[in-house]
């Protein structure tokens, strides 16, 4: 009976073992891409500014008091002026600024801002520039692909691949969808839409995330969360998720792919914060850690 016991156990472990080792290697392929995205030309690493514009004109340039200032190596003192009305910008480059638009020489435009797609570009030698839009706010976000955060960077420290971490949650559908007021670093709110609960074990202690979706064309669960490694490991302001959509009202939450907000990274993001719905008790000992950048 031993013998048969030993035999049989090991012939689990026989079968266990390959499994383990092809999901710690998807998520280290995972990993690895979030890293070179990070890391990329564009990626959040490359952030050198964001400055808010103000009804009216807004000057562009390097000399100081600039509305949005950009480095003397990059442009003249007067590059250009923006415009906004409401939440539309409109830019006049300055004769001679040698600004491009989209990679061409730049004329006056109405710029297309992130929130409605793939922003316009902006661009004075190897600074890059475009509109975002936050509420009724819109700002110009400022992109160097030899900024020195970027240079630098060596990675992002994460926890072991533990499998106990990825969990099956059920889902609890809302009986209409419902929309949350989601706090922002910028003292602000934004609305985002959750279609329901997401509740799971651990430990045999129940607790619950509610899930935001925010394309409905492409949708995806969003999960912003803090847990009680939050401040103690991992970035304070909490740390982000997806997960696909339910299917037979099951959803898989992979917290070893549990991920840095790009506040985490640069001063010049614009993150969402955990809603207190959202705050854990317990400690997600899995997924990324405070990479202590500021």
């Amino acid at each position: 009976m031993s013998r048969r016991f030993s035999l049989l156990s090991f012939g689990l472990l026989a079968v266990l073992a390959p499994a383990q080792d092809a999901y710690k290697a998807s998520v280290d392929a995972w990993h690895a891409g979030r890293v070179q995205r990070l890391g990329a030309e564009d990626g959040w690493l490359s952030l050198i500014g964001r400055d808010w514009l103000n009804p009216g004109e807004n000057t562009l340039g390097s000399a100081p008091g600039s509305t949005v200032l950009l480095p003397v190596w990059a442009a003249p003192a007067r590059a250009g002026l923006f415009f906004v009305e409401g939440t539309t910008v409109r830019f006049r480059p300055h004769p001679g600024s040698g600004l491009l638009l989209n990679g061409q020489p730049a004329t006056e435009s109405v710029l297309k801002a992130d929130a409605d797609g793939k922003p316009d570009l902006l661009q004075a030698g190897r600074v890059k520039l475009f509109v975002i839009r936050r509420g009724n706010r819109v700002g110009i976000r400022i992109k160097d692909p030899e900024n020195p955060a970027r240079k630098s960077f060596q990675g992002v420290p994460r926890f072991p691949v533990d499998p106990a971490w990825r969990i099956e949650a059920d889902f609890v559908p809302y009986a209409t969808p419902q929309v949350r007021q989601i706090p922002t670093v910028l003292g602000t709110s934004e609305p985002m839409t959750t279609p329901g609960l997401l509740t799971f074990k651990v430990g045999g202690k129940d607790f619950s995330l509610e899930p935001m979706v925010e394309d409905p064309e492409h949708p995806q669960l969003f999960l912003i969360f803090k847990d009680a490694t939050s401040a103690q490991g991992t970035y304070p302001a909490g740390r982000f998720l997806y997960a696909d959509m339910p299917k037979a009202g099951k959803v898989i939450l992979d917290f070893n792919k549990a991920y840095n907000p790009p506040c985490a990274f640069t001063l010049f993001a614009t993150c969402p914060l955990p809603p207190k719905q959202n705050q854990l008790s317990i400690a997600v000992t899995a997924g990324e850690k405070d990479p202590g950048l500021h």
